[in-house]
């Protein structure tokens, strides 16, 4: 299959056409002037995967073009043709008033580097556009130079090509500043982590805990719950909110360098809001020598051992504060041979047997929980909690 082919058939099967709103960008682009106002004085942006008819990237960096003191803005744009939704090409029109047709099979690049239109500033206005030889797949060997040419590229690239996008912005012999757009689920991903384990690459500036809206082709599916939390926050119509979203950069802003403010050990067990803390003592796993550290608040301040904390954590990780020593999806598991090859597994009341246990980390249980996954080995209850990264306090 062509790429072309699977770039559509993975935009059809995850609706992966979802365009940032200008209020995110900026408030995220403004992290990092905050932290470096020159961050990208001088430098070529690229943009690929981004259409300037639908995509607040390109009028971002061109609105503020001479603010930022880019040296040269490139946006690239796929074919009509390779997108799910197919609409009309505002940036055309010129072409098809003096008799030409569109050419939907083939992509489109957008540069800015100079004062066009004399007016004496350079913006949007002054985008110059024109075919690409192919369809704009960021893969293709065209675009491929466009980014060994960059210095920063930025983008929200289709969400389920998201291991691919990234490896591609790594394929290069100098290293590349980025800032893109992913599910927070990536941070597992074994082509993920161990960039954020060795600080190569950490997230943004803007939490978790903010939601993201996003525009969305005319007649996408979207989940009602979605579609309201999204007019609750101003946008009406073809919107969504995505709450597991995030940016993944190696752009450095201060947010990263600020240190959580933490209880002791004690302190936490006497006075944390959370029941499973308070009153009831840190619990080991049965499988690696590391305590369990449900939330990241509850991060004991005096304790010198490895503690498996939520990928949550990464939010407000400091790397001056803590070490990350890994995840658990690399650590547990039957790979280490820690269970018998064939263990008896209930869930939801129902038993089988299965060959291994999938990787994460375990505690035993005094009881059995009810309405949780639970595996039984040898007849005792395990819990096996949602995938943990390991850190330890940095002395």
């Amino acid at each position: 299959m062509s790429k072309n082919k699977t770039l559509s058939a993975a935009k059809s099967a995850k609706n992966d056409e979802f365009y940032t709103q200008y209020a995110d960008i900026q408030k995220e682009i403004n992290a990092y002037l905050d932290y470096d106002p020159d961050v990208f004085r001088g430098k070529t942006v690229l943009l690929p995967c981004d259409d300037p008819e639908w995509s607040n990237f390109t009028l971002f960096f061109a609105q503020n073009f001479e603010r930022l003191g880019l040296k040269k803005l490139v946006s690239t744009s796929y074919a009509p043709e390779s997108k799910t939704a197919k609409y009309g090409a505002l940036f055309e029109y010129a072409a098809m008033m003096n008799g030409e047709k569109p050419k939907n099979e083939r992509g489109r690049i957008f540069v800015l580097d100079h004062d066009v239109n004399k007016n004496g500033r350079i913006d949007f206005e002054d985008l110059e556009w024109e075919y690409l030889k192919g369809d704009g797949d960021f893969r293709s060997e065209e675009v491929s130079r466009l980014r060994d040419e960059a210095d920063v590229i930025v983008t929200n690239p289709p969400f389920s090509m998201f291991r691919e996008f990234l490896a591609w912005i790594l394929a290069t012999t100098d290293a590349k500043k980025f800032l893109v757009i992913g599910n927070m689920n990536a941070i597992t991903y074994k082509e993920v982590f161990p960039l954020i384990k060795d600080n190569r690459m950490w997230l943004g500036a803007t939490g978790f805990v903010t939601d993201m809206v996003f525009r969305v082709p005319k007649g996408a599916e979207v989940a009602p719950a979605d579609r309201a939390k999204a007019a609750k926050l101003g946008y009406v119509g073809d919107y969504t909110r995505l709450g597991n979203s995030c940016w993944f950069t190696n752009l450095d802003h201060g947010r990263r360098h600020q240190p959580l403010r933490l209880m002791t050990m004690a302190q936490n067990v006497k006075h944390s809001k959370h029941k499973e803390v308070r009153d009831a003592e840190y619990r080991n796993y049965d499988n690696y020598d590391a305590i369990e550290v449900p939330f990241t608040d509850a991060i004991p301040s005096d304790y010198d051992g490895v503690m498996g904390v939520p990928i949550s954590f990464l939010d407000k990780y400091c790397p001056e504060q803590f070490e990350i020593v890994g995840i658990t999806k690399t650590w547990f598991g039957a790979a280490n041979k820690t269970y018998p090859e064939q263990i008896e597994v209930s869930k939801n009341g129902e038993r089988k047997r299965v060959s291994k246990l999938n990787d994460g980390a375990t505690l035993k249980l005094v009881e059995e929980p009810q309405g949780e996954t639970y595996y039984l080995v040898d007849g005792t209850p395990y819990a096996q909690l949602y995938a943990r990264i390991l850190i330890r306090r940095r002395k």
